[in-house]
C-alpha cells in the first residue's frame, strides 16, 4: 500500500519510483523509472537501467500510477483568494470594483494568509508552479513570498512597478526602478521564489517605465508581466490616451521582447499578431477567465501556429489544473473549432504540453522545471490511474485533459519534497490556516470599499425565478 512514509526516504538517500506510466514531452512511457535526490531528478530511464545504476536501493513500484510533471499556472493573483465568488457574474474590469479595493486593505498577515490559501488550492489542483502577477497590498509582498515557501510551491513573484500616479518626477522614477533592481537581486538564489517585474496594464505606466522595467527583467533573465487586451475598455482607453493599442504600445516603447509574459492577449488584431510573432514574448492563455469575466477568447491555436510561446493560466478563477486543461480545449473548440469543423482542437496533447513543459517555458522556468528529465527540479505528481473514469484507457494523454480529476492526485512533489498527500500538506496544519482565514477574510471584505453590480445567486433567484419554481 502506498503511504506518505514510503515517499520520504531517509536523509541523503535517493527516492526511486517505477510508475506504471511516465509522462515525457513526447508522450506517455511504460516501463520507466526515476531517481530523485537533492531536489532534482538524478536519473530518468527504463526501470532496468535505473536498477542497475542504483544496486541495493529500494525501488518503489507503482503500477497503477502515472508520474507526470506538475502543472504550471502562468497567470494568477495569490492575494485575491479572499474574494473568489464575489467576482461571479460581474461585468468586465472587476479589478476596479473588487480586486483593487480588496487587496488595498490587506496588511502583511492578511496577504500572507490569502497567498498561502491560494498556494494550498493550487497544490491540491496539481499546480507545482504559479506565476503571481503582483499584489496591490503595500505591505504584502514579503508575506506572499513567505507563504509560497511555507506551502512549498514554486512561485514566479511579480513586483508591480506602475508609475502613472508618480508626482515626484525623476526622483519617483528612480525610486521605483531602484526598488525593482533590489527586488530582483533579493531573490536571485531563492530555491522556490523567482522574482519578476510587473506593470498592471500598459496604461498604468509611462513609456519610459515600460521600457526600463522590461529591460531590467530581460537583463536579469526574469519575466516582465503585464495584462494586455483583457477587456475592450482597456483597448479603447489605450487608444484614447496613447493612440496605440496596448500590445502596439509595448512594441513602440521596446517592451515587447523575450522577457515579456502577456496575460490574456485577447482581442488581437492581425497587426498585433504580427508584432507578437517573433518578438519572443510569451502569453498566458486564461480560458476560464475569458468565460467568466472577459470580452473575448484568445485563439490559442493561432499562437501555436505562429510559434508564440504560451502557457495556461487561471487568473485566480479556480486552482484546478485538470479542469483548466479541459476548459482550454473546450473554449478553443466553442469559439474557433466549431466554426471551421475542427473537431480535434489540439488533440489533447496541445493543452497537456502547454500546461506542463511549454507552460514552464512561458513562465521563464523551462530550464528548471516542467519536464521529467535528469537534472531538472523534481516537481511532479503521482496520479492514481485505477479509477472507473480511466477504464478502459485508450488515449491517456487526451484522457488527462478530458476525464482526469484532482482527487486522483495522491502525491504532489516540489523541488524533490513531498508537499501534499491526498490533498493535504504533510508538514503544516492546513486546517489551522483555514480557520484563521475564515475570520480575517470576513474582516477585510467587510471593510474594503467593494462595489458589486449583481446580487449573489440566492438573491438573484428571489428576484427572477418564476413563482412556481421557488
Amino acid at each position: 500500500m502506498l503511504t506518505p512514509e514510503r515517499l520520504q526516504p531517509a536523509a541523503g538517500a535517493p527516492l526511486l519510483i517505477a510508475p506504471g506510466r511516465l509522462l515525457r514531452p513526447d508522450g506517455v512511457r511504460e516501463g520507466w523509472a526515476v531517481a530523485v535526490q537533492d531536489g532534482r531528478f538524478a536519473q530518468v530511464a527504463p526501470a532496468a537501467e535505473l536498477r542497475a545504476a542504483c544496486p541495493g536501493a529500494p525501488l518503489l513500484e507503482l503500477p497503477q500510477h502515472l508520474l507526470m510533471p506538475g502543472l504550471v499556472d502562468t497567470h494568477t493573483h495569490l492575494t485575491q483568494s479572499f474574494g473568489k465568488a464575489l467576482a461571479f457574474g460581474e461585468p468586465s474590469e472587476i479589478f476596479k470594483r473588487i480586486w483593487v479595493p480588496m487587496e488595498g486593505v490587506l496588511d502583511e498577515r492578511a496577504a500572507y494568509l490569502s497567498a498561502k490559501l491560494a498556494a494550498l488550492e493550487s497544490l491540491r489542483g496539481g499546480f507545482t508552479t504559479v506565476v503571481d502577477a503582483g499584489t496591490r497590498s503595500e505591505e504584502g509582498l514579503g508575506g506572499v513570498a513567505q507563504a509560497a515557501r511555507e506551502a512549498g510551491i514554486r512561485c514566479v513573484l511579480g513586483l508591480i512597478c506602475n508609475d502613472a500616479g508618480n508626482t515626484e518626477g525623476e526622483a519617483g522614477v528612480r525610486r521605483i526602478l531602484d526598488r525593482a533592481a533590489a527586488f530582483l537581486r533579493g531573490f536571485e538564489h531563492d530555491p522556490l521564489v523567482h522574482p519578476s517585474l510587473a506593470i498592471s496594464i500598459p496604461e498604468a505606466a509611462s513609456d519610459r517605465m515600460l521600457h526600463d522595467v522590461a529591460a531590467l527583467a530581460k537583463e536579469a533573465g526574469r519575466r516582465f508581466q503585464t495584462h494586455v487586451n483583457e477587456h475592450l475598455a482597456a483597448v479603447e482607453r489605450s487608444l484614447v490616451a496613447r493612440g496605440l493599442r496596448p500590445l502596439e504600445l509595448l512594441h513602440a516603447v521596446g517592451a515587447l521582447n523575450d522577457s515579456a509574459l502577456l496575460a490574456h492577449a485577447t482581442l488581437l488584431t492581425h497587426r498585433e499578431l504580427g508584432l507578437l510573432q517573433g518578438s519572443g514574448a510569451a502569453v498566458a492563455y486564461n480560458p476560464v477567465a475569458s468565460a467568466w469575466k472577459g470580452n473575448a477568447v484568445l485563439d490559442a491555436g493561432m499562437l501555436q501556429l505562429l510559434s508564440v510561446p504560451f502557457g495556461l493560466g487561471t487568473d485566480g478563477t479556480r486552482a484546478d489544473a485538470f479542469r483548466l486543461m479541459d476548459a482550454a480545449e473546450t473554449t478553443q473548440r466553442l469559439t474557433h473549432g466549431l466554426a471551421n469543423g475542427d473537431s480535434s482542437c489540439g488533440a489533447g496533447w496541445t493543452w497537456l504540453d502547454h500546461g506542463t513543459h511549454r507552460g514552464a517555458d512561458a513562465a521563464g522556468l523551462g530550464a528548471l522545471t516542467g519536464r521529467i528529465e535528469a537534472g531538472l527540479a523534481a516537481d511532479f505528481l503521482l496520479v492514481d490511474l485505477d479509477v472507473p473514469e480511466l477504464l478502459p484507457s485508450w488515449d491517456l494523454g487526451w484522457e488527462l485533459v478530458r476525464l482526469a480529476n484532482r482527487d486522483q492526485i495522491d502525491a504532489v512533489f516540489v523541488n524533490g519534497a513531498l508537499r501534499l498527500w491526498q490533498g493535504w500538506p504533510v508538514d503544516w496544519d492546513a486546517r489551522a490556516l483555514m480557520r484563521e482565514v475564515a475570520g480575517v477574510a470576513r474582516r477585510d471584505v467587510a471593510r474594503a470599499p467593494l462595489q458589486r453590480v449583481h446580487p449573489v445567486s440566492d438573491a438573484h433567484r428571489a428576484q427572477h425565478a418564476p413563482a412556481a419554481g421557488r
